[in-house]
């Protein structure tokens, strides 16, 4: 209790929103692929429509993290919400493909973002950034990672809900129990976000900043740079197996979301507790190792799931490849706030987000059809072949850098 205490108010409200919204995202993630292949869409279909939603996603995250560096952070964050409760309705009022598309698309439903904000992430990091010392970076946003699993969790379980009445009521009512799930969540951190302060004097100081050391500057674009390069191999290793992981694990051992939902919450709880542990070791042994050593361990389960020949063996070795490299995500983002300046920080979350989000929105449109075909495999092989050439050069990239960031342990 005395840990939650110490935590600025602004700290709480953040970690609290981040958990609520990833509640739906975790029902969406374990149904929304099986609820529309349920409505008789292809493969092709659901891999495009997720690559669009991604697609938009990342467009706006790099506007909004530019805009957010020179205004208040905290409306965008209230817009959000607003928009995602809109989409989840919509779904609610008719099953037709343009309407579900539109919806699924701009509320970026189904790409299981761990509670993440959406294209409005990088005003949500930066934010937070504010409240956390640099020292203590590591942790909170590990923390905040582990919050979003433990949130998707429980929405993954809930996804198992339809498989109990979809043959009596057909998929839309069955299903139509997630989407009710978006739009309570919404309004839910409407009231906490509305809550949240953001300090005025930080504002004010970005309007004011001026960058007169012209280094300081082309490090930080250096920084971008490097995180742009790393980021569209990442965002391509997780497209190719993160979205479409329900539809993959359907298809190739012909079961329903009575099975995979209860699968997807234990593993969500895992790469949680992961996330918690991760954390501590950042204060221990720096952010750079947690991540290379998370991430190395989860390449080697990546390259391991497709070849297991039984559901349950393929469920846990996916729940332990998850909590292995799900549990950096804290990590990496701290890595990326602690090496720029405030007035900057908007602009490093959209870049992380959006050079990943581009990668990984063109991965269920090659993953979808490969599925189809029964080319289980092939997306797994590659994504593996893609986190090593990331494992690698994360080392060489951040590892020099650590010690700037201030997160490092002396």
């Amino acid at each position: 209790m005395k840990f939650w205490r110490e935590l600025h108010p602004t700290t709480l409200r953040l970690l609290a929103s981040r958990a609520v919204r990833s509640v739906a995202q975790g029902a969406l993630v374990a149904d929304l692929a099986l609820y529309l292949h349920a409505l008789h869409w292809s493969g092709l279909q659901i891999g495009l429509t997720l690559t669009a939603g991604g697609l938009l996603a990342a467009v706006f995250s790099i506007l909004i993290g530019i805009v957010s560096d020179r205004l208040r952070r905290r409306p965008f964050l209230l817009y959000n919400e607003g928009l995602t409760a809109l989409c989840g309705l919509a779904p609610l009022v008719s099953a037709n493909v343009a309407v579900l598309t539109v919806a699924i698309i701009v509320g970026g439903f189904g790409r299981g973002s761990n509670g993440s904000a959406g294209p409005f992430a990088p005003a949500e990091q930066a934010w937070l950034a504010e409240a956390v010392p640099a020292p203590k970076r590591g942790w909170i946003y590990s923390l905040n990672t582990a919050m979003g699993f433990f949130g998707m969790a429980l929405g993954a379980l809930l996804a198992g809900l339809p498989a109990l009445w979809v043959s009596s009521l057909g998929p839309r009512l069955a299903y139509s129990p997630l989407f009710v799930i978006v739009v309570l969540g919404s309004t839910a951190n409407l009231w906490l976000l509305a809550g949240a302060h953001e300090q005025k004097d930080v504002v004010a100081k970005r309007h004011q900043a001026v960058a007169k050391k012209d280094h300081v500057r082309r490090f930080e674009n250096h920084i971008l740079w490097r995180l742009f390069q790393l980021n569209t191999l990442n965002g391509l290793s997780i497209g190719l197996t993160g979205p479409l992981i329900a539809y993959w694990f359907a298809l190739k051992f012909h079961i329903g979301p009575g099975s995979i939902a209860p699968m997807m919450a234990v593993t969500f709880v895992v790469t949680g507790v992961s996330a918690i542990f991760a954390g501590r070791l950042t204060e221990r042994h720096g952010l750079v190792s947690s991540v290379i050593w998370t991430r190395g361990i989860g390449v080697l389960l990546l390259a391991l799931l497709p070849l297991m020949p039984w559901f349950w063996l393929a469920a846990v070795i996916y729940m332990l490849r998850l909590a292995s490299s799900g549990a950096s995500l804290g990590a990496r983002q701290a890595q990326v706030v602690s090496l720029m300046r405030d007035r900057r920080r908007g602009l490093a979350a959209s870049v992380n987000a959006a050079s990943f989000q581009v990668p990984q929105s063109i991965g269920p449109g090659i993953a979808g059809p490969l599925i189809d075909a029964g080319l289980f495999a092939v997306p797994f092989y590659a994504a593996a072949g893609l986190q090593v050439l990331y494992v690698a050069g994360y080392e060489r990239v951040f590892r020099r850098y650590e010690h700037i960031a201030g997160t490092k342990r002396k």
